[in-house]
């Protein structure tokens, strides 16, 4: 059966339509599913029985509930498994900062990408995530927390960019004004660098911010942690967030997880600064979360602080990411590994 949940807006007034309906009652019906995050056709107060019977015959609810949370004893920061009705569960993240409440959310059951770092990839890709799926890990952290989301980052399991209908579609939902009205600029989008998608991701006029996962500044390197490197050639990947770029006119975000020993050199930061001169980008500074599955660690912090100053002297605005929830598996897709194993 059909997903009410998982409708976008012009859909679901193509749906009350076909059921013979004026299609201003979609008004009423969205903002049940997408603002006041309702679960079932019964918590609809205002919607005649005839339209919830009618829409029941066809349209069911994307069913997930939270299988586990952890809460960081150093912060604010809660980590959830979330269950969907398949079985399959994924991992969503609430950050408080002063600038508002995040939720970090999957975009697909596991992921292909093979990122030697990333706890995610170690049991393999199962399926994409609906846009309703997505959309779930929001509300059901909102509902738990009791916190307005204001901030979203797609940097859990799974690559967007593979997935890349269904984000689309979940995007358009999150920021409707009479769902979550959830600002495009305060959505970022992380990945790994699918070529293609980047181009038509420009085209889209979706004013999110956009995060290259890059990880080192070399193809040689890249290739050695991230196997779809050798899929996406560096060089066409910067051609991509060129035309990005220029396109939207939106500063791009480089991710740059830093691994002790392998990236993290003075003459690494060089190379990654000839690399980006002139783009209108940042340069996002990550400390390596622990993975039991790869044998590496964070670079020091000392390191970590001299490559930013390398970059900064060559012109290259950069930043260090602040570690939180660090003693709740926050590294991506270590909890649901751990579960995965039980």
């Amino acid at each position: 059966m059909k997903k009410i949940d998982d409708l976008s807006f012009d859909e679901l007034q193509e749906a009350i339509i076909g059921i013979k309906e004026p299609k201003f009652k979609a008004n009423q019906i969205f903002e049940w599913i997408h603002n006041k995050t309702v679960d079932s056709y019964d918590e609809m107060k205002n919607v005649s029985k005839k339209v919830k019977a009618e829409l029941q015959k066809e349209y069911e609810f994307t069913k997930a509930a939270i299988e586990l949370k952890l809460q960081s004893k150093l912060d604010e920061t809660k980590k959830y498994v979330i269950k969907f009705e398949d079985g399959n569960i994924v991992e969503s993240v609430f950050l408080k900062y002063k600038f508002g409440n995040t939720a970090c959310i999957s975009s697909q059951v596991g992921c292909k990408m093979g990122c030697h770092f990333c706890a995610s990839t170690k049991n393999g890709f199962i399926r994409d995530l609906t846009a309703a799926e997505m959309l779930k890990q929001i509300y059901l952290i909102q509902k738990d927390t009791g916190e307005k989301i204001s901030n979203v980052v797609i940097m859990g399991s799974g690559e967007p960019l593979e997935n890349y209908s269904n984000i689309v579609k979940f995007l358009n939902i999150i920021n409707h004004d009479k769902g979550q009205n959830i600002s495009m600029r305060k959505i970022t989008l992380s990945t790994s660098g699918i070529v293609p998608n980047i181009y038509k991701l420009a085209e889209e006029n979706i004013p999110i911010t956009l995060a290259i996962s890059l990880h080192a500044p070399s193809q040689e390197k890249r290739e050695e942690i991230m196997p779809i490197a050798r899929k996406y050639k560096l060089a066409n990947i910067l051609k991509a967030c060129d035309y990005y770029i220029k396109t939207t006119g939106r500063r791009l975000t480089f991710e740059y997880i830093m691994i002790k020993g392998f990236n993290d050199s003075s003459e690494d930061a060089a190379i990654l600064s000839n690399l980006l001169k002139g783009k209108l980008a940042n340069v996002n500074l990550i400390p390596c979360n622990y993975v039991k599955e790869a044998n590496i660690q964070s670079s020091d912090n000392l390191d970590i602080e001299n490559f930013k100053k390398v970059l900064r002297e060559n012109g290259i605005n950069a930043t260090v990411r602040r570690e939180l929830g660090s003693d709740i598996n926050a590294a991506c897709g270590q909890l649901r590994n751990d579960i995965l194993k039980m």
